[in-house]
């Protein structure tokens, strides 16, 4: 749900800004810290801002979704895409006139990647739920860790991920194949946003290239969210509750991570991002209700733990 900066897992590093799992993430422009000795006051500072921003990050879409019935997932996320343009021009005040179409044509395939990552995870939350919504779409940037790797932990990583997730999408009939998709789709453009960030970071500089993107997307928003307050006359607390999803989980979790990329090694950074899933799915059952049975927590593990895996044997 991802608008939020935060490291790929494994071998994909996010010195770029990138979305954290679950509501799209706002890149980081920071570069991540080296994996050196931190003062013990600055790590227990680091984690636990860690811990603060993944909870923030989940609770803001969890808050978001109880505007479903009024805005419906693409009111939501239109709102999510103000407050990501507003956070991140405030902070990177990029200068646009400067930019040249080498430089403009991966900002705007980022700002379409963007808007949809959001949109297909939002609309996977309010069919599927959560915890399976958010899961699904860390897919993405676990595969994208898995496949640069030719190492045979990692082989064995994929087949557990594999395993998790055919867990997850087994046959039942109550089973939402169309929210499953739309959370895979959410990992297909989480996978693709790693990628054009590494672009776009070597390109423009500093989060200059995220927050144009982000502009343009609630650019194109803003035509959706006329047309659904036209329909749809938005109520206070609806709006209330979208404002506080981009929030949470924009502008808080992006500068959460901004301090913690300084005081945590990349490594345990992206160890503690593979966390998310469950974390969102906890969210899920206290904030919503939202209940699941073994099975599905036992395809959220295997999920996490191939992530573990690769990363606590991983060497650089």
């Amino acid at each position: 749900m991802r608008t939020r900066p935060a490291p790929a897992p494994a071998s994909a590093p996010h010195a770029v800004p990138v979305p954290a799992t679950a509501p799209a993430p706002a890149p980081a422009p920071a570069p991540a810290a080296p994996d050196t000795p931190e003062p013990t006051g600055g790590r227990l500072a680091g984690v636990a801002t860690m811990l603060g921003s993944g909870l923030s990050n989940q609770t803001g879409a969890a808050i978001g979704s109880l505007a479903f019935p009024v805005l419906g997932p693409v009111g939501v996320v239109a709102v999510r895409q103000y407050v990501a343009a507003l956070v991140l021009f405030a902070v990177a005040r990029p200068r646009l006139r400067s930019f040249t179409w080498r430089q403009w044509w991966p900002v705007i395939l980022l700002a379409l990647v963007f808007g949809t990552m959001n949109l297909s995870l939002y609309s996977a939350i309010e069919r599927v739920g959560l915890g399976l919504a958010v899961t699904l779409e860390f897919l993405g940037p676990l595969t994208i860790a898995l496949a640069s790797s030719r190492r045979r932990v990692d082989v064995c990583c994929a087949v557990i991920a594999a395993a998790g997730v055919l867990t997850l999408m087994r046959p039942q009939p109550s089973a939402d194949y169309l929210g499953m998709a739309l959370g895979l789709l959410a990992a297909v453009c989480w996978a693709s946003y790693i990628l054009l960030n590494r672009t776009v970071g070597r390109r423009v500089p500093g989060a200059q290239g995220a927050a144009a993107a982000a502009g343009i997307s609630a650019v194109m928003f803003l035509p959706v969210g006329i047309a659904v307050a036209v329909q749809h006359p938005p109520t206070a607390g609806a709006v209330a509750c979208a404002v506080t999803a981009g929030v949470l989980s924009s502008a808080v979790p992006y500068l959460a991570d901004l301090f913690t990329l300084r005081h945590v090694p990349p490594r345990a950074f992206g160890l503690f991002m593979s966390v998310n899933p469950v974390l969102a799915a906890v969210v899920g059952l206290v904030g919503l209700g939202q209940g699941l049975g073994s099975p599905e927590w036992a395809g959220i593990g295997a999920i996490v733990a191939a992530n573990a895996l690769s990363l606590l044997t991983s060497r650089s």
